[in-house]
């Protein structure tokens, strides 16, 4: 008997909230700069970072002012791994807004260009692991021109989401990028200089029910964000454990977690298309063989009586399956009635009921993302 719930029948909370928009606390930003950025993380991350490039990005927003073109290619999700192919980080990955004069400061001909601005990657990491991150990176710079700076002292992570935003049309001003300084005419500042225009809101490069997703300058608020729409980041949370989106190199162990059963193909962070990366052999090996034993997934904590309870579970408690006691997953991160662990998907499938163990008290109903392809349960 498949033991899903069906998640188009349970109840959000936060569904019923509206809009929300959250400043991550748990984010920080890091700055590469140079000549060789891109051509550096192409070959340390799982995803093609040559979309951020202007000129072949074709999700690429223009916004035009009176002397001034600025373009910022959408942001890209990608995870850095070990040689094993085992998960260390993830990263979204943001080009700032690339601006070029078109008179020169006179007015009277043609302005220089200005590339600095378009030899910059601004990445949203775990804040936990920022120290550590930036010590690896330089350890794999050798040669490269690039220079890898903290700067979250002067950048902060932002994530609106809510009921309502997944179904934003394109055409929508948020949905097409509105952002800080779209109606101020930038011909007087460069991005280069690290000014505070440019900054947008992007559809969340994972899942569009995800939102919307942007890095702001830390001394003001972002467009489109009321003070009654500020929440703290466990609603954040809370939204991400619904829909079984991981985030984080705590909530996908760093060093041991195998990217593909943590869904980060379905999450848009991998590609194999783009070439060598560290760790690509094994996510190649694994993902042509077709057979993923494990993933993650979202559930609910329920009474005996089946009625939703909330009640603390400790990151690694065991689930097992009810009548066998064998032990098919465990749990990853939970918060009040809701979590997200790692299931062995054929067992959890034919178990008639989930349990914790040591608690005899608590079931486990396990949810069926709405955005997972048939294919990740047609073979099981």
């Amino acid at each position: 008997m498949a033991f899903f719930c069906s998640a188009a029948a349970k109840l959000s909370r936060l569904d019923d909230a509206g809009l929300l928009a959250c400043r991550l606390k748990a984010r920080a930003v890091i700055r590469f700069r140079g000549e060789d950025v891109l051509k550096f993380l192409q070959g340390l991350l799982t995803n093609d970072v040559r979309a951020l490039d202007e000129s072949s990005s074709a999700a690429s927003s223009y916004w035009p002012t009176p002397n001034l073109a600025v373009h910022q290619a959408a942001p890209v999700y990608a995870a850095m791994l070990t040689p094993q192919g085992r998960f260390l980080y993830d990263f979204f990955l943001y080009r700032p807004s690339c601006s070029r004069e078109k008179l020169d400061r006179f007015g009277s001909g043609p302005g220089p260009e200005n590339h600095d601005g378009c030899r910059t990657v601004f990445a949203d990491v775990d804040a936990a692991v920022v120290d550590e991150l930036l010590a690896m990176f330089r350890k794999y710079k050798l040669r490269s021109k690039v220079e890898i700076e903290d700067v979250r002292e002067e950048l902060t992570c932002w994530q609106r989401f809510g009921h309502g935003l997944d179904q934003a049309s394109p055409e929508e001003p948020e949905a097409a990028g509105l952002g800080w300084g779209g109606g101020v005419d930038l011909a007087a500042g460069s991005s280069s200089q690290g000014n505070n225009h440019g900054w947008r809101w992007f559809r969340d490069p994972r899942l569009t029910c995800l939102g919307f997703r942007g890095i702001f300058p830390s001394d003001t608020t972002p467009p489109l964000v009321e003070s009654d729409m500020e929440t703290g980041e466990e609603n954040l949370l809370r939204w991400r454990l619904e829909r079984g989106v991981a985030e984080g190199s705590t909530e996908i162990p760093k060093g041991e977690a195998i990217p593909l059963e943590y869904n980060l193909v379905g999450l848009n962070a991998i590609s194999f298309d783009k070439g060598c990366y560290v760790g690509q052999e094994f996510i190649a090996r694994t993902h042509h063989r077709g057979v993923i034993r494990k993933r993650l997934l979202p559930f609910r904590l329920v009474d005996r009586a089946g009625a939703e309870v909330e009640k603390a579970v400790d990151s690694g408690a065991e689930v097992i399956d009810a009548a066998s006691e064998k032990k098919v997953g465990e749990v990853g991160v939970a918060l009040g009635s809701r979590g997200m662990g790692l299931f062995r998907l054929e067992e959890t499938l034919k178990s008639s009921g989930l349990a914790i163990k040591g608690k005899d008290d608590l079931e486990i109903r396990v949810i069926r993302p709405d955005w997972w392809p048939p294919e990740w349960t047609a073979s099981t």
